[in-house]
């Protein structure tokens, strides 16, 4: 094997934190965290959490990207929250890591997710000047495959209803524009100018942040078992240590750990995903020449994705190329030269020199729908419940709306948002 170096140290998320010359003091904040966990723990008694208040008005189950940044707009709209996160504060053993997520504005799943996508640009904006916390880089994307790939047909459809701003290129355009890319003849290319992509780490750390500057409490390695309802009306969530915590409403953001719990309101298989990164034998490779980009081409076990290197390597995968797991606690997180070879064949195929070596690698799990669409609502047979779930690989984009989405359903009952895809009962019928 020849990726030698981990994935997910504390110097990793450190240097992931320092960006623009700024140092953001992610072990201030960890050291912060730790103390107030001290006193909540300190002020338990008789089994139940006893914190300011007896009851909170949400509770917020996992601290991901979608429960981060639904933790952070309940407490903007002035809501007594708590979040509730069974590992440690930014963690890597989930969905929501890995340096880079693509955003682009044009989608080829559904038409459904472009307004959805539209308010999430300004919502990261709006992250970023929040918390002070670089979290986009516009790198524009490119799709490439055949004329007839509905990769291709379905964005290109979404630029046209939505107005959104694309750039057809042929085989020719795409070698003139960008040298580093070989492109097979017949396939033609989408490049979409307002694409780049999310730094997860320092988007999940935004939202904590803001959070708690609006007063939210949060506990770290608190694993939830259940929930249930009390005659008061409350929502108790039972905690893995025997205590527990009250809240009127509940908003469960478990990712694959949905599994894990008897309720089946998202139905979900999950499989094991693996990320790289390789260090390329020439400049061009970097951010400023390089797009992100996807490639559907026929050969290949499974799309391409990849973005520059902009100080970390060129970052690359097989989108959905992974085996089936049944429980996350099951997931094989080393990597072998069997996830390497695949990718790096395919890249080197696709940006010659590109993958000169692999230096990190890192496993993720995505938890999948049948339908690979989303589901967010309120739980099917309780409205004081809402889920978010089933992200499929391509839901990390989407965390600032979602978050926005999630407080609305639990302080107002509803939202604007057409959520009429995302809704649970469909599922019955796949």
């Amino acid at each position: 094997m020849d990726c030698t170096l981990p994935y997910g140290s504390a110097r990793t998320v450190r240097r992931i934190l320092k960006t623009n010359g700024r140092h953001y003091h992610h072990r201030r904040v960890e050291d912060q965290a730790s103390a107030r966990e001290r006193r909540f723990r300190q002020l338990a008694t008789g089994g139940a959490y006893r914190g300011p208040m007896d009851r909170f008005d949400v509770a917020v189950v996992g601290l991901g990207a979608m429960g981060s940044a639904a933790l952070a707009n309940v407490a903007r709209r002035g809501a007594s929250t708590i979040g509730i996160e069974q590992f440690t504060r930014g963690h890597l053993y989930g969905s929501s890591s890995g340096k880079s997520r693509m955003i682009r504005k044009t989608y080829s799943e559904h038409a459904s997710y472009v307004p959805l996508l539209l308010r999430a640009y300004d919502a990261w904006d709006e992250l970023e000047q929040l918390s002070g916390i670089p979290i986009f880089r516009k790198t524009s994307v490119l799709l490439v495959g055949l004329p007839e790939s509905p990769m291709l047909r379905g964005a290109a459809q979404s630029a046209q209803a939505h107005g959104l701003q694309i750039e057809q290129l042929s085989a020719a355009d795409m070698r003139t524009r960008f040298p580093m890319m070989r492109p097979l003849d017949d396939e033609v290319g989408l490049l979409e100018p307002d694409g780049g992509f999310i730094m997860p780490e320092a988007a999940i750390e935004g939202y904590l942040r803001v959070a708690e500057e609006h007063g939210a409490h949060m506990l770290f390695d608190r694993p939830v078992t259940g929930w249930e309802h009390h005659a008061d009306s409350s929502l108790v969530v039972q905690l893995g240590d025997g205590t527990s915590i009250a809240a009127s409403r509940l908003i469960v953001c478990a990712g694959a750990w949905w599994t894990t719990f008897e309720d089946k309101a998202i139905p979900l298989h999950l499989q094991r995903n693996v990320q790289l990164w390789f260090r390329p034998s020439s400049p061009m490779f970097f951010m400023g020449k390089c797009p992100a980009f996807m490639l559907d081409r026929a050969g290949f076990p499974a799309p391409l994705y990849g973005f520059p290197d902009y100080g970390t390597g060129v970052k690359a995968a097989l989108h959905g190329f992974g085996e089936t797991i049944d429980m996350p606690e099951h997931v094989d997180r080393a990597v072998h030269p069997s996830d390497i070879e695949p990718v790096r064949d395919a890249l080197n195929s696709w940006m010659p020199g590109s993958a000169a070596k692999c230096i990190e690698g890192k496993v993720c799990i995505y938890e999948l729908t049948p339908d690979g669409q989303f589901i967010i609502a309120l739980h099917p047979k309780d409205p004081n419940v809402a889920v978010a779930g089933g992200f499929s690989g391509h839901g990390f984009k989407f965390a600032s709306v979602v978050g926005e989405v999630l407080a609305d359903l639990v302080l107002d009952g509803g939202t604007k948002y057409d959520l009429a895809l995302f809704s649970p009962n469909r599922c019955a019928g796949l």
